[in-house]
């Protein structure tokens, strides 16, 4: 992996077969030694459905879709595989309110 994806950037990841490869926005942030390594991640989708958990944002260089919260996961390190860019403040904040309303929080 070329750096360590940070919270806010958009990267390729191979999510394996069923999941594709495909870009994913970073949910967490830094974890310390005593954590797993286990950053989460959020897909995007090429083929939204206009749900109201998916947040649609548009970011240079990734065909017109939506990242998809309910499909909020956690995956190793090694799946990250290169930097697509970052969501602006405006766009984080607009995945973070709809991660509180998908989890309730």
């Amino acid at each position: 992996m070329p750096s360590d994806p940070t919270r806010g950037e958009i990267w390729w990841a191979d999510l394996g077969i069923a999941a594709k490869y495909r870009p994913v926005f970073m949910v967490s942030g830094s974890f310390g030694d005593a954590d797993y390594a286990l950053p989460t991640v959020i897909p995007h989708t090429t083929s939204p459905r206009g749900a109201s958990f998916e947040v649609d944002v548009k970011v240079p260089g990734l065909k017109p879709g939506a990242f998809h919260v309910q499909c909020l996961f956690a995956v190793p390190p090694k799946v990250f595989e290169r930097r697509v860019g970052q969501l602006s403040d405006e766009q984080i904040q607009k995945v973070d309110e709809t991660i509180r309303k998908w989890l309730k929080v």
